[in-house]
C-alpha cells in the first residue's frame, strides 16, 4: 500500500472515530451542553409571543366556557384540544396563519377521531398503544411536510393521548369529534379576529423560512418518532402506568429536535421544567379547588407558556405540565388526581430518555459531524 493509501485509510479510520455514536454520546453529557440548556435566549418577537398566547389562552376559555353552558358539558375537555389549533403559525403571515390553524384544526379532530375509532372496534390497551405510535409518526410527517411550524406534532399527540379513554357507542366517538372540530373553530374564529394585532409587527421581522427537507427525510424523520414514542409508551403501559400516552409525548418532543446538541437540550429542559412544573401543580390540586379556580389557571398557564417558552423550552415546561395536568383533571376529576404530577415526571424522564437514545442511534454522520463542528465553536 502507498503511502497516499495509507494516509488516506487512516484519515478515514479517525473521522469515523471523531464522529462515531460512542464519541457523540460522550459529546452529549458534558457540563457545557447542560450550560448550553441552560441558557436564555430572546425570542425573534415577544410582543408575537404575547399576542400569541393571548389567542391561545382567548381560544381555550371560549371553548371551555362555551361548552361549560352547553347540553355537552361532559364532552368539555375536547372542545379544548380542538382550541390547541390556536398555538401554530405564530410568525406566518396572516392569510397562511388561517390555513395553517384550519389544517391544524383538522389534524386535532383526526387525533381525536381515529383512536376513538379504534377503541369502538374493540382494539386492546396494546392496539391503542400502537395507534398512538402510529399517530404520533404521521402526525410529524404531517407536520413537517405541511410546514405548520410549531409547536410540532407533539400537540397532535397530546390530544391522541385525550382520546384513549374507551369509547362504548358510535355516538360517544361522534361527539368527540364535533367537539374537537368546534374547539378548532373557535380556534379559528379568535385568530381571524385578533391576527390583525401581529401586521405591524411582523412586517418589522426578517424570518427565515423554513428549511426544505427531502420526502425521505420526512418519511425517516416520521418513523424514528413512531418508533420511539412505541417504545415509550410500550414501557410505560408494560410497568403499569396509568398513562402511557405522556411518555410518547416526551419521546415525540424531545426527538422533534433538528440537531443532536438540541434534542439533547430539549430533553434535559423537558425533564427539568416537568419536575418544577409537576410541584406546582401537585400544590393547586392538593387544595381541592373549584371548576373555575382551575379553568383561570388553565388559561393563565397556557398564556404565560406562549410568553416565556421562546427564552428557554424549560420555562415553558414549567407552566405548560400544570396546564396540561388540570387539563387532563377537569376532562376526569379522581381521587387520587395528587398522584398525577409524580406520574407525569415518570412519564417524561421515560419519553426523554428514549428520544435521546433514538435520536443517537439514528443520526446520520453528518449530524455528529454537525456537533463536533458546534462543539469547537468559540
Amino acid at each position: 500500500m502507498s503511502i497516499d493509501k495509507k494516509n488516506t485509510a487512516h484519515s478515514s479510520e479517525s473521522a469515523l472515530s471523531r464522529f462515531s455514536r460512542g464519541t457523540v454520546t460522550r459529546q452529549l453529557f458534558t457540563p457545557e451542553q447542560i450550560q448550553e440548556s441552560m441558557a436564555l435566549t430572546r425570542p425573534p418577537s415577544i410582543k408575537i409571543a404575547s399576542i400569541a398566547g393571548l389567542q391561545a389562552a382567548l381560544a381555550l376559555l371560549a371553548a371551555i366556557v362555551l361548552t361549560y353552558f352547553s347540553p355537552w358539558t361532559h364532552m368539555i375537555g375536547y372542545p379544548a384540544l380542538g382550541a390547541l389549533a390556536s398555538l401554530f403559525g405564530r410568525y406566518a403571515p396572516v392569510r397562511d396563519r388561517m390555513r395553517i390553524v384550519a389544517i391544524c384544526a383538522l389534524l386535532l379532530t383526526l387525533a381525536v377521531l381515529i383512536p376513538s375509532l379504534a377503541s369502538l372496534a374493540g382494539a386492546s390497551a396494546t392496539i391503542m398503544v400502537m395507534v398512538l405510535a402510529l399517530l404520533a409518526g404521521a402526525s410529524t410527517f404531517a407536520v413537517n411536510h405541511l410546514r405548520l411550524g410549531g409547536p410540532g406534532a407533539v400537540i397532535i399527540v397530546f390530544a391522541v393521548g385525550g382520546a384513549l379513554a374507551p369509547v362504548e357507542s358510535w355516538q360517544a366517538a361522534t361527539e368527540r369529534a364535533i367537539a374537537t372540530a368546534a374547539g378548532g373553530i373557535v380556534a379559528w374564529i379568535v385568530c381571524a379576529l385578533t391576527d390583525h394585532m401581529r401586521t405591524v409587527e411582523l412586517a418589522s421581522l426578517d424570518m427565515p423560512a423554513p428549511p426544505h427537507r427531502s420526502l425521505s427525510h420526512e418519511l425517516i424523520a416520521a418513523g424514528r418518532i413512531t418508533l420511539g414514542a412505541g417504545i415509550a409508551a410500550f414501557i410505560a403501559h408494560a410497568a403499569g402506568w396509568p398513562h402511557p400516552a405522556w411518555a410518547a409525548i416526551g419521546a415525540t418532543a424531545v426527538m422533534q429536535g433538528g440537531h443532536l446538541h438540541v434534542t439533547m437540550n430539549r430533553a434535559l429542559q423537558r425533564m427539568a421544567g416537568t419536575i418544577v412544573g409537576a410541584f406546582i401543580v401537585w400544590s393547586i390540586l392538593s387544595q381541592s379547588p373549584s371548576f373555575w379556580m382551575l379553568v383561570a389557571a388553565v388559561v393563565i398557564f397556557q398564556f404565560l407558556t406562549e410568553v416565556i417558552i421562546g427564552f428557554n423550552y424549560a420555562l415553558g415546561q414549567i407552566t405548560v405540565t400544570p396546564m396540561a395536568l388540570l387539563m387532563t383533571y377537569l376532562v376526569a376529576p379522581a381521587p387520587t388526581a395528587t398522584n398525577m404530577p409524580f406520574e407525569r415526571v415518570l412519564d417524561t424522564i421515560l419519553g426523554a430518555a428514549i428520544g435521546i437514545v433514538f435520536a443517537v442511534i439514528f443520526s446520520t454522520v453528518d449530524d455528529r459531524a454537525f456537533l463536533a463542528a458546534h462543539r469547537k465553536k468559540p
